[in-house]
């Protein structure tokens, strides 16, 4: 008699069982809907669990929602790594040595972990926008608004971390370097402002939003570029970090910015390969490379810091992080009270 063998059953077999197939673009409202992209869409109006088991589920936002999550655990296992092995600091603090006691605060070390906190808010954020929009017209709006303000306060401090950590000295002195953080403040808070009020107003269907934040992105790296183009390669511990850092930050606006592939062919990259998913998954990259390229740049500079910019400087320079964080929330906060406003008032009529 041939041999029966028992398997036990997979715990997640059922649960995937139990979630809805995808659907067609014509299956969900418009507002839920991405340019070009013909199907894999999951239902709208599912309880909270069920999109929570779609990490799962391949579907069109598959990739969109496991390449920031990846990002997120490389993020925070590098930084435990290096704080604990390579001195970085907790928490801008450090432990004095014998002869001293308790803890010494160390300002050189708070833009870099403001950069660390922004890259691990803005990463979680867009993996739960994407993860769970699908479950309300309310939801959607109040997850993307959050992105858009995690996005902003990223921008800002990648802009920071990079002025302070990589550009050159003679660039930071000059008339460019010295308006350098105040203009990123404007435009990562605008383009916060702008993405939300797009979103309100045209649910995505207008790409102004999309261009103004491809220009944020390029400005906020813009130090680097000056840096590659006037030293020699070898006086820095990180040009081919900072060379692979522009190149997928520019391949991330561009892909953001624009529709394709899935332009060229509508419905073949409904899955795999769409405009959205490329720009998630390059700016992921793009986060873990630009990280490992600031600790070094960070330990490369860290003696001489305090002296070029100074400890008051420093503190202000993580107190306009604080700021700008502050007014993009408000920002997303007034639109989402104006998009409640309007809901309200059409519900009454």
């Amino acid at each position: 008699m041939p041999s029966l063998s028992f398997a036990p059953p997979s715990l997640c077999a059922p649960l995937l069982l139990s979630l809805p197939p995808t659907v067609t673009h014509l299956d969900v409202p418009p507002l839920f809907r991405s340019r070009f992209v013909l199907g894999g869409y999951r239902q709208v109006g599912q309880p909270w669990q069920r999109y929570l088991l779609s990490l799962l589920q391949l579907h069109n936002d598959s990739l969109t929602v496991w390449s920031p999550l990846l990002a997120a655990a490389v993020v925070s296992l590098r930084f435990l790594m290096f704080a604990v092995l390579a001195g970085g600091g907790v928490l801008g603090f450090r432990l004095q040595g014998p002869e001293g006691q308790g803890l010494s605060a160390d300002v050189s070390s708070l833009p870099l972990v403001l950069y660390v906190f922004s890259a691990l808010a803005y990463l979680g954020c867009s993996a739960a926008a994407h993860l769970l929009q699908p479950h309300s017209e309310r939801a959607h709006y109040s997850l993307f608004f959050l992105n858009n303000v995690g996005g902003a306060i990223y921008l800002y401090s990648c802009a920071l971390a990079l002025h302070l950590y990589s550009s050159d000295a003679a660039w930071t002195q000059s008339f460019l370097g010295k308006i350098f953080l105040p203009a990123a403040a404007v435009l990562s808070w605008t383009s916060c402002a702008a993405s939300c009020y797009v979103k309100v107003r045209s649910g995505w269907t207008c790409t102004f939003h999309r261009k103004l934040y491809s220009l944020t992105t390029i400005s906020s790296i813009s130090p680097i570029f000056h840096r590659l183009a006037t030293h020699s390669w070898t006086s820095s511990p990180t040009p081919s970090l900072h060379l692979l850092q522009v190149a997928l930050s520019l391949l991330s606006a561009f892909f953001f910015s624009c529709s394709s592939p899935e332009r060229l062919s509508p419905g073949s990259f409904d899955f795999l390969g769409h405009s959205r998913q490329l720009f998630h998954v390059l700016l992921s990259l793009c986060t873990v490379v630009q990280q490992e390229a600031l600790f070094r740049d960070f330990l490369w500079r860290r003696p001489a810091l305090a002296r070029l910019f100074g400890a008051e400087r420093l503190l202000l320079a993580c107190t306009s992080f604080l700021w700008l964080t502050s007014c993009c929330g408000m920002a997303a906060l007034a639109l989402r009270s104006r998009l409640q406003n309007r809901t309200s008032t059409a519900a009454e009529a």
